[in-house]
């Protein structure tokens, strides 16, 4: 049932009216995305605005549904390791690391095949492509009946902090995309890492859901070094500097909160805590596993209390903490 909150915003938007799916309703919003529609579904990283990706016109609806730079390429989920190899050319890193930790968290980049299906557009008009097998047995459902490699980038506006239940969702989209098929909060909550196989080259262009030290074990050799982008076409999604950003200011490593200042706590709190406009602990204990997953709820929370600024606890970089940190950094970024 839709909410007054999402009629109203669908009201305001003039886009379209969005439908909210129950998880049996897996088939339909696999349909739907056949179809040229634009459905949001779970993933166990965050919820993915999906788009049939062979469909330019459908791929440019999203870009329209979420502000994206058309400019920014994007993820094409498929059910099976063996659909992915049909789209793009697998080395034998990228075969190990598929191996290893597909359904799950990791996207690779490797290059498309001659005839590869995925639109231009999807790629940003890159000769690689990005591809994730999921997890999530909803996303999986979905691309399944889907019968294409579904674009998904996270659905929310872009630049914005990503979602992680369907109300996230509806809170930044409904009225600009079809539906929602709501499978209940998202576990791993950060998302997906994103690895380059570009023959004897494997690098980390995103931490995310599988750590440094996890691909590292795999391949049984050290990552290379990271990247650098051309700003104007980065090779996969969420490396512009400012990202998952709430509208509060985000201060970084503090030890103290300030006057007017809602606290992201990790641990103990800090000196000032008991004064915040408002405060959430991504992990009381330090687990960094439910920090990740906490992460992007916690910062719209606080972000809705309207303070003057966030400010952000220090947090370690090992494991989890690589992806936690990258996030937290492209959100203080400048805007």
């Amino acid at each position: 049932m839709t909410t007054d909150k999402e009629a109203s915003a669908e009201a305001q938007s003039g886009f379209r009216r969005t439908a909210r799916l129950a998880p049996a309703d897996a088939a339909t919003a696999g349909a739907l995305l056949a179809a040229g529609r634009l459905v949001a579904f779970p993933t166990e990283t965050v919820y993915g605005l999906g788009a049939d990706a062979t469909d330019a016109g459908a791929v440019a609806d999203l870009y329209a549904a979420k502000g994206r730079p058309a400019f920014n390429p994007l993820i094409s989920h498929v059910p099976s390791a063996p659909d992915a190899m049909r789209l793009g050319r697998f080395d034998a890193h990228a075969r190990v690391l598929a191996e290893a930790f597909w359904p799950g968290p990791l996207t690779l980049v490797v290059p498309v095949t001659e005839d590869c299906p995925v639109s231009d557009l999807a790629r940003a008009g890159l000769a690689t492509l990005a591809l994730r097998v999921p997890a999530h047995p909803l996303a999986r459902a979905v691309l399944a009946a889907a019968g294409r490699p579904i674009a998904a980038p996270s659905a929310n506006r872009s630049g914005r902090v990503s979602p992680t239940t369907a109300a996230h969702v509806f809170d930044d989209l409904a009225g600009r995309i079809d539906a929602v098929l709501d499978g209940g909060a998202t576990h791993v909550g950060v998302e997906s890492t994103i690895v380059a196989c570009f023959g004897a080259e494997v690098r980390m262009l995103r931490p995310g859901g599988v750590s440094r030290a996890e691909l590292e074990r795999v391949l049984g050799r050290p990552l290379d070094g990271d990247v650098a982008d051309d700003a104007a076409r980065p090779l996969a999604p969420g490396r512009l500097l400012s990202h998952y950003a709430p509208a509060a200011p985000v201060r970084l490593d503090a030890t103290e909160v300030r006057p007017g200042e809602a606290l992201l706590a990790f641990g103990p709190l800090v000196p000032g805590a008991e004064s915040a406009t408002a405060v959430e602990n991504l992990s009381p204990t330090g687990d960094l596993r439910e920090a990740a997953a906490n992460l992007f709820a916690a910062l719209r929370r606080l972000d809705a209390a309207g303070p003057a600024a966030i400010a952000v606890a220090p947090i370690p970089s090992d494991g989890l903490g690589e992806a936690i940190r990258d996030r937290l950094e492209r959100a203080a970024a400048p805007r």
